[in-house]
């Protein structure tokens, strides 16, 4: 599969098949993928928590809030949910000023999607949660604080990139067959230097 592909491929999904379980290796060659990826002044500062039982996942679950821009869905609909989280922290022993490692975590999760589409999986970085919450809720360690969870499973419905018409709006939307329409901006608007 091309690169460009791949990073199509790697939509943010709200919609999972709940048959297809996510095993714990499955969740450990990510990790592994994030190992190796690149992070500010070497520090690797980051301790991933796996979940892929049911029990687990229902206690992350409700403490997730999902697609902000439509609010009315209450989304992932019931029996949709995804199968696996990874619950990326910042270790505060290592790096006591998380917020400097911000671009770790993105670098990471991203890697960590781009490399699910391999397994068959997708999934979504979440980013609207308690860290309080999820902190008590997993009992993790004072020194850990949670600073993005990425939900994994397989996805069961459709996400179309489309092309921003100019002055459009870049808010996406979904229609009732659960397809996700995403605008994206054209290239040349992106570019300074044309």
């Amino acid at each position: 599969m091309e690169f460009l592909e791949r990073v199509k491929l790697n939509r943010s999904y709200r919609g999972f098949d709940q048959e297809r379980l996510v095993k714990r290796e499955e969740l450990e060659s990510l990790v592994e993928l994030a190992r190796f990826c690149p992070s500010s002044i070497n520090f690797q500062p980051l301790k991933f928590y796996l979940s892929c039982d049911a029990q687990t996942n229902a206690v992350i679950q409700p403490l997730t809030g999902w697609a902000r821009r439509l609010p009315h869905l209450n989304l992932p609909r019931e029996g949709h949910n995804p199968t696996a989280f990874i619950v990326i922290c910042a270790d505060k022993n290592i790096a006591p000023n998380p917020e400097r490692f911000m671009k770790d975590v993105g670098i990471v999760a991203q890697t960590m999607l781009l490399g699910s589409i391999d397994l068959g999986l997708g999934g979504i970085m979440i980013g609207n949660f308690s860290a309080a919450k999820v902190s008590e809720a997993l009992q993790l360690a004072d020194h850990l604080e949670p600073v993005l969870i990425v939900a994994i499973g397989k996805p069961d419905e459709e996400v179309r990139l489309t092309e921003l018409p100019e002055g459009g709006d870049i808010s996406y939307s979904r229609d009732e067959q659960h397809v996700t329409y995403v605008p994206k901006r054209p290239m040349d608007e992106l570019l300074l230097n044309k």
